[in-house]
């Protein structure tokens, strides 16, 4: 693990060197991304510098961060179609009906969308990537719902028996898309029945990107390819059980068979 952490390292430490190198050059290829905006930092203000380590750790931070909790949730979502096969019928139809079929999905078709939206809120409720998120510390003794959080206690937000709560969602156990068509909840931090990415100001700040390449990723591999499962099995036997961890995994891997609906 740690021979794979230096080599990532090292491959984002090059990365930075090179558009060093472009920028100090005559022809300067103006990028405005993530890299660009910290290197102008750098040529700013003297107590804003970040180092090259610092650079690289955060851009480690961006993309590790990222890889395992997307790669999980979209598991989680062909799961869930394929476990209710009416529902996938369902999202494909909106698919070919708003985009049309063979043509390529584009971010602007996200928001003409609403059940795939909707299939994505509703697995974050049932399968959240990080079940229990960032633990903060308590700064004053405070009284909640009856339960005293003394100073200095470490707290963490349990988001997936927030998902389960009968008392926030009819039938929980259900995956039942529908239930957000007929409500504004959003999980982008301003509806505490569903905080996957946490809330505040210390909310995930990988929220807006993995809006939207989640969506995008997940509306094209259902819009170009048929889903059926692997080894014979019936959705009835799907096995849907989970592995906790720092993020929620399946204990058993996802076995499918796609073929190009093109």
């Amino acid at each position: 693990m740690t021979n794979h952490m230096k080599k990532l390292c090292e491959i984002f430490d090059g990365i930075i060197e090179e558009r060093i190198r472009s920028r100090s050059s005559k022809v300067v290829e103006v990028c405005n991304d993530v890299l660009d905006s910290l290197l102008n930092i750098n040529i700013g203000e003297a107590t804003s510098e970040l180092s090259r380590s610092e650079m690289v750790h955060l851009f480690l931070d961006l993309f590790v961060a990222g890889i395992d909790t997307t790669s999980s949730i979209i598991e989680w979502i062909i799961a869930e179609l394929l476990r209710n096969p009416d529902k996938l019928t369902k999202v494909r139809k909106e698919l070919c009906q708003t985009i049309g079929k063979g043509e390529t999905i584009e971010e602007s078709h996200i928001f003409k969308l609403p059940f795939l939206q909707a299939v994505v809120k509703e697995t974050f409720r049932l399968h959240p990537p990080i079940p229990l998120l960032l633990p903060h510390k308590c700064d004053e003794p405070v009284n909640i719902l009856g339960f005293n959080v003394p100073k200095n206690a470490q707290v963490l937000v349990n988001v997936w028996a927030m998902g389960r709560d009968p008392t926030i969602w009819k039938n929980p156990d259900m995956f039942a898309p529908e239930r957000f068509l007929e409500c504004d909840i959003n999980y982008k931090g301003n509806n505490f029945e569903l905080i996957p990415f946490g809330a505040g100001k210390r909310i995930c700040p990988g929220l807006p990107l993995a809006h939207r390449t989640m969506h995008l990723m997940v509306a094209s591999l259902l819009h170009n390819f048929e889903w059926n499962l692997a080894d014979g099995l019936i959705p009835e036997q799907l096995n849907m059980d989970e592995q906790f961890g720092l993020t929620l995994k399946r204990v058993q891997p996802l076995r499918v068979q796609a073929i190009s609906s093109a």
